[in-house]
């Protein structure tokens, strides 16, 4: 019988591909009282807005994005789909704070031709300091993303465009994420041919194409897929919220004879050759193998005493806290601009990552609902260590109020501190968690990892990693 230990996204779908290869009946324990993990979602019906306190959107495009519209189709929400499409302005404007003001990023080849009020020079110039610039002196194993742009495209380019991207991914330090995690296919093209654009040209011509993901061609071809290319959807929603996807996961488990239990902590694991003991809640369960969705730092305490070498290199996955609040205002036209959003360089030094225009993306009843990310890698920096709700709520609306011009009191508010919420991709990331899954293959224990803490941060990351997870250990 596997057990799943974690039931957010990434835990309950891989409950989910465990129980369409498995014909034992699977378990998923979590510790707390509610599943989805950080996807929650509190709509107010009478109202008609929601609150989201962790993702709200998905990305429809690539290979991964494809494997996450067939699960939805496998569920049956293909109804409940929200898709923006590129002429909407959550799709075409997207906004940074920097200099006392906001700036609209280029999103066409005319704005990328032209000068902008960010950019000291049209962004197409970084194209020609990549092709002019030398190659690296010697070749990286890794390196920050914001040096390898720096270097490829100029410092404005990584100050500016790549170090709020980070902000917005994982809450992090541009000076910090690796490079090979996130932009492993630029990183590798300027390693190999020196230079990114020249990679890019000479990768096209003469490079070895990859071929097609075996396991993902089948949700590739899903009709949902070929729905959202076919209608050019930029990004998505649910319908009441993204809460409805582990929701719907959820049923479908129990549908498929999946035993979920809630309330129910993971106290210890123990290995006893191709077995496992779980102590759940103080009650012992012996299972043939365990798939961990959990916080790689949680994961850490339970195989601690039994290996502590690899609690330590879990240990090594460093992770943030973020505080989310959610504003709302009975006033819907408070907004200048209409955007997704904007975000915040790091170089400007305040405590907020960036603001999210929920009521631009979505219908919200004629409502203005905005949506304040906080902190990240640099919370207790600015808050301390246990900063009150009200105190951050205060220094949101300040900031609401002095970039955005909003002096009305919203109507209602939320403030949540999500404590060690997202995992930090520090340089040599990749090679942390090829030596973690390595240990465990090495010392034969029953166990398997998946989720944020090792394959991506993203939905679609997170269910991928489960589905890889769950053939990898079906195909042994």
């Amino acid at each position: 019988m596997p057990i799943v230990l974690g039931g957010g996204l990434s835990g309950l779908s891989a409950a989910y591909y465990l129980s369409k290869r498995y014909i034992q009946p699977v378990t998923v324990v979590e510790a707390s009282k509610r599943l989805g993990g950080w996807v929650k979602s509190e709509p107010d019906p009478e109202k008609g807005f929601i609150f989201e306190a962790g993702p709200r959107t998905i990305r429809p495009k690539g290979p991964a994005a494809a494997n996450t519209l067939e699960l939805l189709e496998d569920l049956g929400l293909e109804n409940e789909i929200q898709p923006i499409y590129p002429h909407h302005p959550a799709a075409r404007v997207r906004m940074i704070y920097a200099r006392n003001r906001l700036h609209v990023l280029p999103s066409s080849l005319g704005g990328v031709m032209k000068q902008t009020s960010l950019f000291k020079e049209p962004l197409i110039n970084s194209v020609f300091h990549d092709l002019k610039a030398p190659r690296s002196s010697q070749l990286l194993d890794d390196e920050p993303i914001y040096d390898f742009v720096s270097r490829r495209f100029g410092n404005d380019v990584a100050q500016y465009a790549i170090s709020p991207m980070i902000c917005g991914i994982c809450a992090g330090d541009a000076k910090e994420i690796s490079v090979r995690f996130l932009m492993n296919d630029l990183f590798e093209k300027e390693q190999k041919y020196g230079g990114v654009i020249k990679g890019m040209l000479l990768g096209s011509l003469f490079g070895k194409r990859k071929s097609p993901d075996e396991s993902l061609k089948k949700a590739q071809n899903s009709n949902l897929a070929k729905r959202a290319k076919e209608e050019g959807w930029s990004i998505y929603s649910l319908k009441g919220g993204l809460e409805q996807f582990p929701r719907a996961l959820a049923g479908k488990l129990v549908e498929n004879n999946v035993e979920i239990k809630t309330n129910a902590e993971c106290k210890k694991l123990k290995f006893y050759n191709d077995r496992a003991v779980v102590n759940i809640s103080g009650n012992e369960h012996e299972t043939d193998h365990v798939i961990s969705a959990l916080p790689s730092h949680k994961l850490a305490n339970l195989v601690q005493q039994e290996h502590p070498s690899l609690a330590c290199m879990l240990r090594s996955i460093p992770y943030v806290t973020v505080a989310v609040v959610n504003v709302q205002y009975d006033l819907c036209d408070l907004l200048e601009d209409e955007a997704f959003g904007f975000l915040v360089p790091p170089s400007e030094n305040l405590p907020i990552l960036g603001v999210i225009f929920d009521s631009c993306c979505f219908n919200m009843n004629r409502k203005t609902v905005l949506t304040v990310m906080m902190g990240g890698r640099w919370f207790h920096e600015h808050f301390g260590l246990k900063p009150s709700t009200k105190d951050i709520l205060k220094t949101a609306l300040k900031h609401l109020k002095n970039i955005l011009k909003i002096e009305e009191t919203p109507s209602k508010t939320a403030v949540r501190i999500l404590e060690d919420c997202i995992p930090q991709y520090t340089v040599g990331h990749t090679a942390r968690v090829e030596n973690i899954r390595n240990y465990i293959e090495r010392n034969g224990l029953p166990l398997a990892v998946c989720g944020a803490a090792y394959d991506g941060v993203g939905v679609n990351d997170v269910i991928l990693s489960a589905r890889r997870t769950v053939e990898s250990l079906t195909q042994c």
